[in-house]
């Protein structure tokens, strides 16, 4: 039987008959589900389920918690109908991410394994700014590797630590590896507008600055600095034209609300960011979190999730702790609405999936590559693919018709 004939098979098995009825019924206890075909009455204020796949910034957070706390099995399926309606979702983008200066960061977040304040419990010297013939040597093998995002990471507080000539080197490796035809992202602590302006110059795509969690809980990771730091070097990226790359960690000994009140954060950001990477915690031996257990698969579901729902036209990237999630957890968190990883054995100093069991997944899954420059919701270069357009221009993204 053909896939067509069997298409329509299931759909003469799906008429409505009085036991369909009642799992219907059943399944409209959820207010979610409920308030996507039924209108809301004056009484009801969630709103947002009538807004299912808009674009929004004005998301309240009970809204967001309202879609959070949705029964998992909903959640993800009405994750999907939102990322069919922007995105292919058998295509998940490859990116590589390379440190490129480890080591002696002056801030004290507990997750991390380059922090100047455990560096001798874990064991991790400082190192320098990396040579760029070896960076372009990376950027080159990564892109034959099938990566069509190239992330550098460097261990500081920001450029102004490091002084103009630092900076400078970096701002030439952003040329040489954009001249490649990737993506080009980088990571390099607080930015002034300034320090923006010359990454844009270059012809730098994106800047990852997570916020790592909740207002609320920023100060139990970090002391060195503030959430409102975070939002200030978002603001100057995206002022600057830079597309904005900002997520979280997920098992840092934050509550639920916690990870509403991050999400939230990000989907009522003046511009959605065009990136959200949504990272597992790794746990370094060494750091004050070396005992920490990592979120389970369905937690990042769920995570993945509401981030699709919030930000429908945002790339949703399954990036650190891969490694503690298994195929079936990465291909629940695909369906949820992921659409990006990092590639490579190594994110930073972290350990991760190596290319060949990424291989095997992609076949197992039916995956393919996502191509480099499609069209973002706003910010960041010419999305057409083509290198001849100028940097800046920008070609709104298709909403796609999704079938019942």
């Amino acid at each position: 039987m053909g896939f067509s004939h069997l298409t329509r098979g299931v759909k003469c098995g799906l008429r409505l008959s009085n036991q369909t009825n009642a799992t219907l019924a059943l399944l409209n206890r959820s207010n979610f589900v409920r308030n996507l075909s039924v209108p809301a009455s004056a009484e009801d204020t969630s709103h947002w389920s009538n807004d299912l796949g808009t674009v929004r910034n004005d998301w309240t957070r009970e809204e967001v918690a309202d879609i959070f706390n949705t029964p998992l099995i909903e959640l993800i399926y009405h994750a999907g109908t939102v990322h069919r309606m922007y995105n292919d979702p058998r295509q998940v983008q490859q990116c590589t991410l390379l440190s490129i200066k480890t080591g002696g960061c002056p801030e004290d977040c507990k997750y991390c394994a380059q922090s100047s304040k455990y560096s001798k419990e874990v064991g991790l010297k400082a190192e320098k700014l990396a040579d760029l013939d070896y960076v372009y040597h990376e950027a080159v093998k990564a892109a034959q590797a099938g990566s069509t995002r190239f992330c550098m990471g460097a261990a500081w507080r920001g450029p102004s630590q490091v002084g103009p000539r630092q900076f400078g080197r970096v701002l030439e490796m952003v040329t040489q590896i954009r001249a490649l035809g990737m993506e080009v992202c980088t990571t390099l602590g607080m930015l002034t507008p300034d320090q923006a302006k010359a990454l844009r110059a270059a012809g730098l795509t994106a800047y990852n600055h997570n916020l790592d969690t909740s207002p609320e809980f920023y100060e139990k990771i970090t002391t060195t600095r503030k959430y409102e730091d975070r939002l200030e070097t978002l603001k100057n990226v995206r002022e600057a034209g830079i597309s904005v790359c900002s997520g979280g960690i997920i098992g840092l000994g934050e509550a639920e609300q916690d990870r509403v009140g991050l999400l939230h954060t990000l989907a009522t950001l003046p511009e959605h960011p065009e990136s959200v990477p949504v990272n597992a915690l790794v746990a370094v031996a060494g750091t004050p979190m070396e005992g920490a257990a990592p979120p389970s698969g369905l937690e990042m579901a769920r995570c993945v999730a509401t981030a699709r729902i919030l930000m429908p036209q945002s790339v949703v990237r399954l990036s650190a702790g891969r490694l503690s999630l298994s195929v079936a957890d990465q291909a629940m968190c695909f369906m949820a609405g992921a659409n990006s990883i990092f590639a490579g054995d190594k994110l930073l100093t972290t350990p991760n999936n190596d290319k060949d069991a990424d291989s095997e997944m992609f076949e197992a899954l039916g995956l393919t590559g996502r191509p480099p420059f499609i069209g973002y919701q706003s910010g960041g270069p010419s999305s057409d693919g083509s290198e001849f357009q100028p940097l800046g221009q920008m070609v709104e993204p298709r909403r796609r018709e999704v079938s019942a």
